[in-house]
């Protein structure tokens, strides 16, 4: 897997970060023995939207939208009132050992697996994909704005495919070098993550050609409005949570996107009381990701 081989050796790796966007001082900082690396993207926006013309050489602003990125898909388990947690994010493992073994397959196919902070630590999730024999494990991806992520969580102590973290300055020092040996690390200087950017540095840096985000609602939210994504899959339960401020797919009720996303319908099956479906996004020409 060619996200597995950017981690592994000593060689250098491409990537579409100049060297000014490397770190503060110039260079990343790798950890001695693993390889890891912190890097703090002083300029990466400017770094990242330029490319130089094939014909004359010269250099061109291009939009990070439009930056090579993965397929991203999404998977998510419901309730028969479209909630995917209670109102205070207890671990949603409310589906079945079918659905369970579906989400499995799902990662299995991708090239790496994103979560928000909030959800890998509320489902102590290890983002593995356990049975599955024959493939290398998709990538570990952790997308945190806030940078309050517990170096003691189950994915940092579980053995299994490299992890890259995408955070801001507002992760603590004490925390940044407490998973600085165990994982890449992208320190963002805007006071959110870029997802646009962030499927950019997987793509060129990762050789990530499909994703799946698990979660939470807020971050698929986020990749809902910024027009990058893909597909979904929906798991709908037969449980009805209640509340006014219960999680829904795209976060806490109430928070609308900049506009609607047009869905279609590719799959549909029941599954005893469960039904599994598959959703592709329907936009136009001008609007679909290169």
């Amino acid at each position: 897997m060619a996200a597995r081989k950017a981690k592994e050796g000593g060689g250098p790796r491409k990537s579409i970060l100049n060297a000014e966007a490397q770190s503060a001082d110039g260079e990343a900082r790798r950890g001695k023995e693993k390889n890891f690396r912190c890097v703090t993207l002083t300029s990466l926006r400017a770094s990242a939207s330029k490319t130089q013309a094939p014909a004359t050489g010269k250099m061109r602003a291009v939009r990070p939208a439009r930056l090579p990125r993965p397929f991203v898909t999404a998977n998510f388990a419901v309730t028969a009132d479209g909630r995917i947690t209670t109102r205070n994010f207890t671990p949603s493992d409310f589906s079945s050992r079918g659905d369970k073994r579906r989400l499995v397959k799902i990662r299995a196919a991708c090239d790496a697996v994103l979560v928000g902070a909030r959800t890998l630590a509320s489902d102590t999730m290890t983002l593995g994909i356990p049975g599955v024999r024959g493939k290398n494990p998709p990538l570990r991806v952790i997308v945190s704005n806030s940078g309050r992520i517990a170096p003691t969580l189950r994915v940092f102590k579980t053995a299994g495919a490299p992890i890259v973290i995408f955070t801001t300055r507002k992760m603590p020092a004490k925390t940044r070098a407490a998973l600085a040996p165990v994982a890449d690390i992208f320190v963002h200087p805007t006071p959110a993550v870029d997802l646009a950017l962030v499927l950019a540095i997987l793509r060129a840096d990762y050789g990530v050609k499909r994703l799946v985000c698990e979660g939470g609602g807020s971050l698929l939210h986020s990749f809902a409005a910024a027009d990058l994504l893909d597909e979904i899959h929906v798991t709908l339960c037969p449980l009805v949570f209640g509340g006014r401020t219960a999680p829904t797919l795209t976060g806490v009720p109430g928070k609308f996107l900049p506009r609607s996303v047009e869905l279609r319908l590719l799959e549909m099956k029941r599954a005893g009381d469960e039904c599994f479906t598959r959703w592709r996004v329907v936009r136009s020409k001008t609007r679909t990701a290169k």
